[in-house]
């Protein structure tokens, strides 16, 4: 696998979570350092080393509702 892709949306309790796109991977951060280190833990100990995807990529969802 050369790439995983996570998901990343602020949490309502303040930080990040991402989750991984066709993983079952959820993790969360305080700050956006914290989850760059959590989302690189999380993959380490999902896949075995020949298996571990060598890229990470992190995909910010920001959702805001503005009237019409």
């Amino acid at each position: 696998m050369h790439q995983i892709v996570f998901e990343v949306v602020e949490s309502v309790d303040g930080g990040y979570e991402a989750t991984a796109l066709g993983h079952r991977i959820h993790t969360q951060g305080e700050d956006w350092e914290d989850l760059k280190a959590m989302v690189q833990d999380a993959v380490r100990a999902h896949f075995a080393e020949p298996d571990r995807p060598a890229m990470i990529r992190l995909l910010f969802v920001r959702e805001e509702v503005l009237s019409a």
